[in-house]
């Protein structure tokens, strides 16, 4: 298994691959713009190409891109749908421009919509971001915890989305941990491990899984709380990712961290924990 966190890109992307040298990164996942706002400024050419060719020369793949948190497609009604199916489509050619072979979107909230509703919202505003963008980029749905109105906890809900979409072969998923063990998935066993891939694969399919975000939970199993934690102390524990790092069906797969940092520090007692644990 490749392993890797989120990097920032504060500074400019310029700075991506020196910090995921400094973390012993085999793989990244970053944003191409600021996360928690709408508007951003077209990328710089002279940039995008410098950082394109960092990438080239380093040991780095699979590159990810991950979406802004504010789109949310699981609400038809919400005034900022329209504007989150375009920011999928604007993420879905800045992925291109970035050298980023996928592309990671959080499902959403329903808000006063039905389940059913909110999926077949999903699937259509994918639909619509597509025909906007064809490029061959990789859109993966990221699994939720379920907290609030969250749809895409289960895996059937996520099944339900894939089979609206009209362009099957552009869609993949990204399992997080977190948020699978507290959707009520067990990951902190080998027994409950394999229920949950079996569960998968007979749903959704193993081959539609490109990669794993390696979270431990802070919250119990299927609390619907999500609330990330240092690999092996919480409630999934060292022995369950022991488990996960090295199963035959995942060890293939590129793991990205998103745990908890103040600084390069806690990055890196994570990747030397989670290294330890390969067989």
């Amino acid at each position: 298994m490749r392993f890797g966190f989120h990097i920032s890109i504060a500074g400019g992307f310029s700075k991506v691959v020196e910090r995921a040298h400094a973390r012993g990164c085999e793989t990244i996942q970053f944003f191409s713009r600021n996360p928690r706002g709408w508007n951003y400024s077209p990328l710089n050419k002279k940039e995008m190409e410098q950082f394109r060719s960092s990438i080239r020369s380093s040991a780095l793949f699979p590159i990810f891109l991950h979406m802004p948190y504010l789109p949310n497609i699981a609400a038809a009604k919400s005034k900022f749908y329209k504007r989150s199916v375009r920011s999928i489509a604007t993420d879905l050619q800045r992925a291109e421009q970035l050298g980023a072979q996928y592309l990671i979107i959080h499902i959403g909230h329903r808000m006063e919509s039905s389940e059913d509703q909110a999926i077949e919202t999903v699937s259509q505003g994918i639909n619509q971001a597509f025909e906007k963008v064809e490029n061959g980029v990789m859109l993966l749905m990221e699994n939720t915890a379920g907290q609030g109105t969250e749809v895409g906890y289960t895996f059937d809900q996520i099944k339900k989305i894939i089979e609206g979409v009209h362009d099957h072969q552009r869609m993949g998923v990204c399992l997080d941990t977190a948020h699978t063990f507290e959707a009520g998935y067990d990951l902190s066993d080998k027994n409950g491990i394999d229920r949950t891939l079996e569960k998968f694969d007979q749903t959704i399919g193993l081959k539609r899984l490109h990669l794993l975000h390696l979270n431990d939970s802070k919250t119990p199993l299927g609390s619907r709380k999500d609330r990330h934690w240092h690999i092996g102390e919480g409630c999934i524990g060292l022995e369950g990712f022991r488990y996960l790092v090295n199963h035959p069906s995942l060890s293939h797969l590129p793991g990205i961290m998103e745990t908890p940092r103040k600084d390069t520090v806690e990055d890196l007692k994570n990747m030397k924990v989670i290294r330890s644990l390969t067989a």
